[in-house]
């Protein structure tokens, strides 16, 4: 049996005719930049996160690096971001002339461990990162308290967890830094969605996400009107009208065709993400009972979204070459930590500096994972696998 890592055509096959419809309806406008359903689809997500603003780029790199020089970080400034991520996150710091400073992550959720953050914080601290990895929510709550005590601004990365959810844990808690309106508005809300609780929370579309597109895009949510208008110059050359400049802005924005496609597959996002958390039960259910595979673990605050399926096992490049032979695709998510790039060896870190995010980037797998994947196909990858270990 051939299972590929990831299968987009079975996810566009269900909602081929609409796409269709949605592509011919921009062609005829021909509105191809910037056009109506870009801010349709700005308006609808950030109606789905709670959020007064969002502002579509090109990328979810850009997301990051325009939502970082929207909040005023610059040359000098420090900003601090787990070890074990994709390297946008911080390439996105470094694109702002800022210093990225690297923390080491939770044994269990493989997102940024806020015990470790206070450690590195200095007078050059400006911001914190926390990325949603895998689908997870980072733990936010201690984020927001330390981001609030140091007057720190929080940009969440929440590029692979797009509809993941954060539970509260105690509403009363005075040091929270979500915004005054949220709480007077929404105090009884049990959840928060993963990138509405920083200062502005930032998403990639890549076709490979839980919300993708057919090309690649971005987005910026926030609640802050300020940042939000300087958002829209960055984004776009810096303009306040067609020829009239007031910033060194960029060329990042969000093309109308994506927008077109993602307003359709946002009506989908919840729906899809229920069907990945089956998937990942029944990947629970089979993998289980075998002690040399570390399952995913969700976290007790968590709604989980499973962008990525990642376990933990021991001698892991002969386990992928012998998935590979059996007709498995898997990836790794990831293989090397952030400070042991070649390109920040000039900041210093070395082998050992942060322990955990090592021996995770050694031992991850990440195995298929998507809507549309089949039980039968489920069960003979935990079939293969078990019989590889045994």
């Amino acid at each position: 049996m051939k299972i590929p890592f990831l299968d987009l055509y079975a996810q566009h096959k269900e909602i081929e005719n609409e796409i269709i419809c949605a592509i011919k309806k921009v062609v005829k406008k021909s509105n191809f930049i910037l056009g109506e359903e870009v801010k349709l689809f700005e308006q609808e997500f950030a109606k789905y996160f709670n959020k007064k603003f969002a502002v579509g780029v090109n990328s979810g790199t850009d997301a990051l690096f325009l939502g970082l020089l929207s909040l005023g970080i610059s040359p000098g400034d420090e900003v601090i971001v787990p070890a074990f991520t994709y390297i946008a996150t911080a390439l996105a710091v470094s694109f702002t002339g800022a210093k990225p400073v690297f923390v080491d992550i939770d044994k269990d959720t493989y997102n940024i461990d806020p015990d470790k953050v206070k450690d590195v914080i200095t007078k050059k601290t400006k911001a914190i990162i926390p990325v949603h990895l895998y689908g997870q929510p980072a733990d936010m709550q201690p984020i927001l308290e330390i981001a609030k005590k140091y007057n720190l601004k929080v940009v969440e990365d929440a590029a692979q967890a797009h509809g993941a959810l954060y539970k509260i844990k105690n509403l009363r808690h005075k040091t929270w830094r979500i915004r005054q309106e949220l709480w007077r508005k929404k105090s009884k809300i049990k959840n928060l969605k993963a990138g509405s609780m920083g200062d502005i929370g930032c998403f990639s579309f890549y076709p490979t996400k839980n919300l993708g597109g057919c090309g690649d895009g971005g987005m910026i949510v926030t609640n802050n009107q300020k940042v939000y208008e300087k958002l829209l110059m960055l984004r776009d050359y810096g303009r306040i009208s067609k020829y009239e400049h007031k910033i060194l802005g960029f060329n990042s924005r969000l093309d109308t065709v994506q927008a077109a496609i993602l307003r359709i597959k946002l009506k989908y996002l919840d729906r899809w993400n229920a069907l990945r958390r089956n998937k990942a039960r029944l990947y629970t259910d089979n993998l289980k009972d075998i002690e040399s595979i570390t399952v995913p673990y969700e976290a007790d605050y968590a709604r989980h979204v499973y962008h990525i399926y990642a376990v933990r096992v021991k001698d892991r490049d002969r386990i992928v070459k012998k998935l590979t032979k059996k007709g498995i695709s898997v990836l790794i998510h990831y293989p090397m930590p952030l400070h042991l790039q070649k390109v920040y060896k000039d900041l210093g870190y070395k082998k050992g500096d942060f322990p955990v995010a090592e021996k995770t980037a050694q031992e991850i797998i990440s195995l298929p994972m998507y809507p549309h994947l089949k039980e039968k196909q489920i069960k003979y990858i935990a079939r293969t696998l078990k019989n590889i270990l045994h």
